[in-house]
């Protein structure tokens, strides 16, 4: 007989029906709700700029771009549904403060350049950490993210391009591009996680293979893949402290400050309580769409 030990050492595919430990599910349950959590609150920073794209083109863009996050969101609550758990129930952790959402949404967009910097920073940062959870050991989690890697490749793509355009346009849109750059730099860095030595999770979902590299390997890949971008960009990276450091073969980069990052993610964020409001609204309001869905599934049923 395969056991859950055999599958994990075999590098294969745990799948739903397979005898798995409570606290292998647990970890999934926590980590993919909290992914599927960030795409829908992460619908909301952007979401506010729709109506004021400024041309056509830009808005067919964002508007799509919002829209995927809205599927990604459903993708991953459909992954978590597989082991056992109610949408209804991660939603409710979700509302009641029981579950969390990556801290990097609750960081104001005030000026169009943000739409960049958040497709170039953001799903930038959300590619690195989200490539290597094709390879999950979970199946279901790591089908899901196939399909959303694909679509966040674009995200990132068209953040560079919109930041491209305005970083050699005017003096002013240039500055509105470097003030967004700077202002989300520190914040996408955070978006990995606590560094290795005060993560509470990260070994043993290594162990586990839910993960494939640590929180600060996806950090420095990451620095690694923008400074360079941001040198075609033309824009300055607001780290005094970046360097090439020959003898590692990597950029040396500051000192993040974890004290923001316990503040935002324990609720003390610029936006926590506005993007909070706004998501409990939309669910409450909602609840005519979702009774009639059950109405009907019930009548089509008999």
């Amino acid at each position: 007989m395969v056991t859950f030990q055999d599958l994990i050492d075999a590098d294969e595919r745990v799948e739903p029906r397979d005898d798995m430990p409570e606290a292998y599910r647990t970890t999934l349950i926590r980590q993919i709700a909290q992914h599927a959590h960030s795409e829908i609150i992460g619908m909301q920073p952007e979401g506010s700029w729709i109506t004021r794209a400024p041309s056509l083109k830009r808005k067919a863009i964002l508007l799509a771009k919002v829209q995927d996050e809205a599927g990604h969101g459903l993708y991953l609550y459909g992954a978590a549904e597989t082991l056992g758990v109610a949408r209804e129930e991660l939603l409710d952790a979700l509302h009641d403060g029981r579950q969390r959402y990556s801290s990097i949404f609750n960081y104001p967009t005030p000026t169009w350049a943000d739409m960049g910097a958040i497709g170039w920073l953001v799903d930038g940062a959300a590619i690195v950490n989200q490539v290597p959870l094709c390879r999950c050991s979970y199946g279901p989690y790591a089908r899901a993210m196939v399909r959303i890697c694909k679509e966040e490749s674009f995200h990132q793509r068209q953040g560079y391009e919109l930041l491209h355009t305005l970083a050699h346009g005017t003096p002013e849109q240039k500055s509105m591009a470097q003030d967004a750059v700077d202002r989300w730099w520190w914040p996408s860095l955070m978006m990995f996680g606590p560094p290795d030595t005060e993560s509470t999770h990260s070994a043993q979902s290594m162990a586990w293979k839910i993960k494939r590299h640590s929180n600060d390997d996806l950090r420095q890949r990451f620095v690694d893949m923008c400074v360079p971008q941001a040198e075609i960009l033309g824009l300055t990276l607001p780290d005094p402290d970046l360097r090439w450091n020959a003898g590692r073969g990597h950029y040396d980069f500051g000192e993040i400050d974890w004290g923001e990052f316990k503040r935002v993610l324990a609720g003390d964020g610029p936006m926590n309580r506005e993007r909070m409001a706004h998501r409990k609204s939309a669910h409450d309001e909602g609840a005519w769409v979702r009774e009639a869905a059950r109405a009907y599934a019930a009548r089509s049923a008999r």
